[in-house]
C-alpha cells in the first residue's frame, strides 16, 4: 500500500500525521510526506528577482522542514516513510503526486473553512476528494 500525506505547519496537519501513526497498515507500507509550498505572490521580473528568489528559497526551506518532522515522527513509530516538499498549489500537488506515485490513499487534516472563510481561502480537502486519483482520508481535529 502506498499512502501520501499532506502536510502543512497547522494543527489539523498534526491531527492527519498522528492519524497515520495509529493507524493499522498493511505490512510493506509506504508512507510518502509531501509538503506543497504555495506561491504567495507571481514571478514577475520588477527588478527584485533576487528578493524573490529569497523568499521563495525560505519559503521552501520551511516546507522542507515540515515535511521531515513529520517523516521523523512517522519513522519514530515504524512506518516506512519519506518526504518531500513540492512547489505549488497543495491541490494540484496532492492530486498530481498521487497519480504519478500510484497512491492508493491521500491523507490530508481539514482545517474545517465554511462559508466565506471556504470561498476565499477554497478548500484542498474538497478539491483533492473531488478530483484525487485514489481515496481521500479527511481527518478532523478533535474539538476543545
Amino acid at each position: 500500500m502506498k499512502i501520501i500525506i499532506g502536510v502543512d505547519d497547522s494543527p489539523h496537519s498534526r491531527a492527519a500525521v498522528e492519524y497515520v501513526k495509529r493507524g493499522m497498515w498493511p505490512a510493506g507500507t509506504q508512507i510518502l510526506v509531501v509538503s506543497a509550498v504555495q506561491p504567495a505572490y507571481a514571478l514577475v521580473d520588477v527588478g527584485v528577482g533576487s528578493y524573490v528568489q529569497e523568499a521563495h528559497d525560505v519559503e521552501m526551506k520551511s516546507h522542507q522542514e515540515t515535511a521531515a518532522r513529520a517523516e521523523k515522527e512517522l519513522k519514530e513509530s515504524g512506518c516506512r516513510t519519506s518526504a518531500k516538499a513540492i512547489f505549488g498549489d497543495p491541490r494540484v500537488v496532492l492530486v498530481e503526486t498521487a497519480a504519478l506515485e500510484r497512491a492508493d490513499l491521500i491523507v490530508i487534516g481539514s482545517h474545517g473553512r465554511t462559508g466565506l472563510g471556504k470561498f476565499l481561502m477554497g478548500s484542498v480537502a474538497s478539491h483533492v476528494v473531488t478530483h484525487a486519483p485514489c481515496n481521500v482520508l479527511v481527518v478532523k481535529r478533535a474539538r476543545m
